[in-house]
């Protein structure tokens, strides 16, 4: 590859979405790289090879595998993309920190911008060749559970409720005992969603080893692609998390979670259109009565009675 067709994508995005994928050694150096990227403006071939535990020349061959015609060349890269982000952070006056004093628009700055960063990484490095084949085999799927406890026990119920409106049998579950109990009636015909930022909550990780000794499909939701849970799930779908003062990384996973699974929502509608449709109109007939219809008179009706 040349330099130039790897500046199509952000490095550090870039890495990230190989990681999964690359042999041991290699993933040693991604991971030296993506810990400290400002670091990496000044850390010689060799001391990253240090650190990485390899020999000096897998870092070249690290560097030629993800695009780049040498160290030297990578570096650059990195030293512009992490330029780049501290200035675009210096113009808005924003980072991480949110001070007790703070004002609420500032309060309120720094979470949007948190925020925004972190859906725009989690697009730029999500694996949109495993996202549908998730889709492919949710859509085609007997029954589909999704497994998450605290924070990821939401966003597995959000799923849930989309799922339902597409006429998809769906269940989301948080308690470990009735998760292993449907684990263990699952079919190759079905298809299990385990949801955990760290990748290493041990509840997920027994759901998703039971559900493939079942033989069923199973998928993970993580922020971490070399985990206990990712290790497990024939599928890894990745998030990126950022903290803030108050809010730790879990808590700040929320947004990228539910980016990723409403990628692959939107996916699976579009492959059962026709049950789909069908679904959301049957669905809205069966809830108009009991939205409140609005008696106030309109914008036109209040000029008609009004001899305008």
């Amino acid at each position: 590859m040349s330099t130039q067709l790897s500046d199509v994508t952000p490095v550090l995005n870039r890495l990230r979405s190989m990681l999964p994928n690359l042999p041991d050694a290699l993933a040693r150096v991604a991971e030296q790289v993506l810990a400290s990227p400002p670091e990496m403006t000044t850390l010689s071939l060799v001391d990253l090879a240090d650190r990485a535990r390899v020999a000096p020349a897998t870092v070249t061959r690290f560097c030629r595998t993800v695009g780049y015609d040498d160290y030297r060349a990578l570096r650059i890269a990195i030293a512009a993309e992490t330029g780049r982000a501290e200035q675009a952070r210096w113009e808005l006056n924003l980072g991480r920190e949110i001070r007790p004093d703070d004002p609420a628009h500032l309060v309120l700055q720094v979470i949007a911008g948190a925020d925004s960063r972190t859906i725009q990484e989690t697009a730029a490095q999500i694996d949109l060749d495993i996202a549908q084949r998730a889709a492919e085999r949710i859509a085609g799927a007997r029954r589909f559970d999704i497994f998450g406890v605290g924070g990821s026990w939401l966003s597995a119920s959000e799923m849930q409720l989309r799922m339902e409106r597409i006429g998809i049998p769906t269940w989301a579950r948080c308690d470990v005992h009735s998760a292993l109990t449907s684990a263990a009636l699952l079919t190759p015909d079905d298809v299990v969603m385990a949801i955990s930022h760290s990748g290493r909550t041990a509840e997920a990780v027994d759901v998703l080893t039971e559900a493939r000794n079942q033989g069923a499909t199973t998928i993970a939701l993580t922020s971490f692609p070399r985990s206990p849970i990712a290790d497990i799930a024939d599928l890894v779908l990745t998030t990126t998390a950022g903290e803030t003062t108050y809010r730790p990384e879990a808590l700040s996973a929320k947004h990228s979670q539910l980016v990723v699974l409403d990628l692959v929502y939107i996916l699976i509608a579009q492959r059962t259109v026709e049950r789909t449709t069908e679904a959301f109109d049957t669905t809205v007939r069966a809830i108009k009565q009991h939205k409140i219809q609005s008696t106030r008179p309109g914008p036109a009706e209040r000029r008609s009675s009004s001899g305008t």
